[in-house]
């Protein structure tokens, strides 16, 4: 008897289906099922406000989750970034797949470099952690709110799409969209961690189940065996100091986690909206554990919070 497909639940936008089909193509070889691809549109699709007016963290991640508590779907592939960093309930985080470039890049007019930039240039962002850090880097620079898609937001730089707006003189994008959506070539410049740490969890993707169906059955070995060990210990840290500060992913926070012979290292900035002040922590641990990961994250958020981060950006004092 032919078993039923494992569904896999995706945003729409080209990047979304790009990333879910390369999780659905990988769980269906390791799990020996066929998959199906589940479209679902969230509040962050629909909705063109800032991400801080309409929610930040969770607007493009609540109706995928009422898909799988629902069973539209068995599996959902979110962009680990946009993942709030509670739990929830009923789901369980099946699977981190290995980590691609965590950097920012430029996409820039004329092959321009954050440096090369002149004064007075047009940065289009819609985050607020790299438009604090581009401020803190280039304050001379005009920053410009944006949102829409990959195409759109390159549409944005002039001269780099025919016919398009053209309006801006660069955009800052996630290296790990551009290179999933074969765009590589629009990169001016790749920044250095050091002059912009990138958002929790970023270059990693979430592959989110039922928890019933975690540990279990065909699904649950394929997630298992796709599971990147060091990418969960990175990530785990990351969001740990996220969570601690009760900051969203449309805080102006940044961090960047790696695993080498020294254990897991964490580096982690707060920022002040306008980037002219910066608090910058970073520590160790010997421990490769999730649980030692995670308090790793908790220490640097201790730490950025006594030594007052939440008088630079809004999160709790405490």
């Amino acid at each position: 008897m032919a078993h039923s497909p494992v569904l896999i639940g995706t945003r729409g936008s080209a990047l979304a289906v790009t990333q879910t089909t390369t999780v659905s193509e990988a769980l269906s070889s390791l799990g020996g099922f066929d998959v199906e691809l589940v479209r679902v549109r969230t509040e962050g699709d629909i909705n063109r406000a800032a991400l801080s007016q309409i929610g930040g963290t969770g607007v493009f991640v609540a109706a995928l989750r009422e898909s799988l508590l629902r069973g539209d779907c068995d599996v959902a592939v979110h962009s680990l970034k946009d993942l709030p960093t509670s739990p929830a309930e009923g789901l369980a985080l099946g699977a981190i797949p290995e980590r691609v470039d965590v950097r920012d890049v430029l996409c820039a007019r004329d092959g321009l470099t954050l440096a090369g930039l002149p004064a007075g240039a047009k940065i289009g962002t819609g985050s607020p952690r790299r438009a604090a850090q581009l401020r803190a880097a280039r304050p001379d620079l005009e920053i410009v709110d944006i949102r829409g898609n990959v195409d759109t937001r390159l549409g944005r730089v002039a001269g780099l799409v025919e016919g398009a707006p053209g309006d801006l003189d660069a955009v800052v994008l996630a290296a790990a969209g551009l290179a999933r959506l074969g765009r590589l070539n629009m990169v001016s410049e790749f920044i250095d961690p050091d002059v912009m740490l990138p958002a929790p969890g970023q270059g990693a993707l979430a592959v989110e189940c039922r928890a019933a169906d975690a540990a279990e059955g065909d699904l649950g070995k394929a997630l298992a065996a796709y599971d990147h060990f060091d990418s969960r210990l990175t990530v785990a840290a990351e969001r740990a100091m996220l969570g601690r500060l009760e900051a969203g992913c449309t805080a102006p926070v940044g961090a960047l986690a790696r695993v080498d012979a020294d254990g897991i290292t964490l580096q982690a900035v707060v920022c002040s909206d306008d980037g002219t002040r910066l608090m910058r922590r970073s520590a160790v641990t010997a421990e490769l554990t999730e649980d030692a990961a995670r308090a790793l994250g908790v220490q640097i958020a201790e730490e950025l919070l006594a030594a007052g981060a939440a008088q630079l950006t809004d999160l709790p004092a405490s």
